[in-house]
């Protein structure tokens, strides 16, 4: 049996555009990308802090270094640029893998710069917000 588990997340980013006329998908920058373990076209969720949103598309890498989160096409329109976002991606694991499995967590500052990263932080606790 295989189950579904958070395998990295950009936690509080914020957005920093909402481009409504490019074809889906959100932009973030490559090297936050590689912090929370995302990879190019895969499949993420992301839940809008501000308002409540919740909704999946595919990442494509944006400038490295660029503090890019931009949300593409319709999902521009759940969005509003400064709004705080989670962005995850979830892997399929056996139950054997899953048991020692922590998802790679990404904590950024108000500015898309990476504050701390680490492989767990446990539920209802929340440094630095």
């Amino acid at each position: 049996m295989n189950v579904t588990m958070l395998r990295g997340k950009l936690h509080r980013a914020t957005v920093t555009e909402a481009n409504l006329n490019y074809v889906g998908s959100i932009t973030i920058d490559e090297g936050l990308m590689e912090a929370a373990g995302i990879l190019e076209y895969e499949q993420v969720q992301i839940v809008d802090i501000n308002n409540g949103n919740r909704f999946e598309t595919y990442v494509i890498k944006g400038e490295r270094n660029s503090g890019m989160i931009c949300l593409n096409g319709a999902a521009a329109r759940l969005v509003q640029v400064g709004d705080k976002v989670i962005i995850m991606n979830y892997g399929q694991l056996s139950l054997e893998e899953a048991a020692n499995h922590k998802p790679q967590v990404v904590l950024l500052e108000d500015n898309n710069q990476i504050i701390e990263t680490n492989d767990f932080i446990k539920h209802g606790v929340e440094s630095g917000s």
